[in-house]
């Protein structure tokens, strides 16, 4: 396995779930853990990168505490319980479930995923996660908490592997200009906006008893902003873009198991049609410079003996993978 990415959690082939299969639990329970000395790290680190780079701001993000998949049937529930935590993508939990669950006829199963999400913010990212203190702090969580991730701000990303018309899928070349993964290949991608479900207040005010009730509006919140990510860097039509899949989480080990869930999105344009709606530019054609399509064949033979593989940041391998895992477009 690539040490770079690994899977937290993955849905059985063919079944990449919808929008109505995810439920949401928010509580502070779910928040990031914090000391004194930490939110001194991540004062001074954030004043040092707004006077270089006054243009950042504080945005409010989901945080990913953990994720539960339950394969339900006539009888009792088998569960897929797994904890926010980097070992878990091949470990013997997930195993030994994929195995109870491949045992359950297809036409008796019914699957949910619930997330238990806090609140973090961008500056708590750069803070933990993106920290040369990121590998002490998971040190301090086992020891503390027995949950190596229980300081770190663990905002919840998205992405998607989105598919022409022809069946080729959208690769972006980054841009060197964006400050993580410039210039290698990625998805489409970026994070659900807690301050979308509270446009009344600031993100600095947004908190969990404002998300109290709302929970399926946050669970539409993360399937929204997929489809929102691709029509702002690709600059398709959202109307061209199918109902986001989802197919599971990945962890980027290069932001200390920073999670991101994947999804699959089929579109209605051709590739060429993709190609120059992209070439036209959109919100967000400043994140990147190119756009590659590889055919479904080649997308199932990607490893990491591939050349195009050391090419791929993170979150696209973990996207990979998954599709290669899940299959969602059988």
């Amino acid at each position: 396995m690539d040490p770079e990415v690994s899977l937290m959690l993955h849905c059985d082939p063919l079944q990449a779930l919808g929008e109505h299969q995810i439920h949401v639990e928010i509580s502070d329970r779910f928040n990031r853990q914090s000391f004194p000395e930490i939110e001194q790290h991540i004062e001074a680190l954030w004043s040092d990168r707004v006077t270089k780079e006054p243009w950042l701001f504080n945005g409010a993000k989901f945080r990913l505490h953990s994720a539960v998949l339950s394969v339900m049937e006539k009888g009792p529930v088998a569960e897929q319980a797994v904890q926010n935590l980097p070992q878990c993508g091949e470990g013997d939990q997930l195993e030994s479930a994929d195995k109870s669950s491949d045992r359950l006829a297809k036409d008796e199963q019914s699957y949910v995923l619930t997330l238990q999400l806090g609140l973090t913010s961008y500056k708590d990212y750069l803070g933990t996660n993106w920290s040369r203190e990121a590998g002490n702090l998971q040190s301090h969580g086992q020891n503390e908490c027995a949950d190596p991730q229980a300081f770190l701000a663990q905002p919840l990303g998205v992405g998607a592997v989105m598919s022409t018309a022809d069946g080729d899928v959208v690769l972006l070349r980054r841009s060197q200009k964006v400050a993580e993964a410039a210039g290698l290949l990625d998805i489409p991608g970026g994070h659900p906006e807690p301050k979308m479900l509270c446009p009344e207040v600031s993100e600095e005010a947004i908190c969990v008893d404002l998300l109290q009730g709302k929970e399926r509006a946050v669970v539409s919140e993360i399937f929204s902003s997929v489809c929102a990510e691709i029509s702002d860097e690709v600059n398709v039509p959202v109307n061209s873009l199918s109902k986001p899949l989802f197919m599971g989480i990945a962890l980027n080990h290069t932001s200390a198991g920073r999670p991101s869930a994947e999804f699959y999105v089929r579109c209605t344009l051709t590739t060429d049609e993709v190609r120059d709606f992209y070439r036209r530019g959109g919100p967000e054609a400043h994140e990147s410079t190119d756009i590659l399509f590889l055919s479904r064949a080649k997308m199932f033979q990607l490893n990491e003996r591939s050349p195009l593989w050391s090419e791929m940041c993170p979150s696209a391998k973990g996207a990979v993978l998954l599709y290669q895992r899940v299959m969602p477009d059988y």
